[in-house]
């Protein structure tokens, strides 16, 4: 993937709005291109985070579309490997956000547990095991489970402090 335009660090010190993690599946297009299905990772009313194994490079404009959000015209503003954080042309609404965040699932600290135990597991088998198409498949498990583990953790994390657990 591309170098990043500006590191993803000096990013989130120029955040205008805080993020909230969750995980949505969406897909991006650039003008002229097909779509490539991504994951958001985090959202605020400015921008998001999504993890995308392919797509366009920083600096790029794409049109972001996610269920339940119009359609967002976006750029790229920073790519680090499979990870990306893109601005939104135009602010979404705090509403929308906040259906968005209450439309998601609610993680219990078993459901990260068990994502942290398979990353674990899936992990130990492809670095153990020989390696061929079923090792790369269990990497791909492994790091999937433990981004969602980490996501999961976060929101899990950040509910139990606004109820004043």
């Amino acid at each position: 993937m591309g170098k990043s335009a500006k590191p993803p660090e000096v990013e989130q010190d120029r955040r205008r709005a805080p993020r909230a993690a969750l995980r949505l599946s969406a897909t991006i297009r650039e003008p002229g291109r097909s779509r490539v299905g991504v994951r958001i990772i985090d959202m605020s009313t400015h921008g998001c985070r999504i993890e995308a194994t392919s797509g366009a490079p920083a600096e790029a404009w794409v049109l972001l579309s996610v269920a339940g959000l119009e359609s967002q015209y976006c750029r790229i503003v920073w790519r680090a490997h499979e990870f990306a954080g893109l601005e939104f042309a135009s602010p979404i609404a705090d509403a929308v956000l906040d259906r968005l965040l209450q439309d998601q699932e609610q993680s219990t600290e078993s459901t990260v547990s068990e994502l942290r135990s398979i990353a674990n597991r899936t992990h130990r088998l492809a670095t153990t095991g020989p390696v061929g198409e079923d090792s790369e498949t269990l990497v791909e498990l492994s790091h999937k489970c433990a981004v969602d583990a980490v996501v999961e953790g976060l929101r899990l994390g950040d509910a139990k402090r606004s109820s004043g657990r």
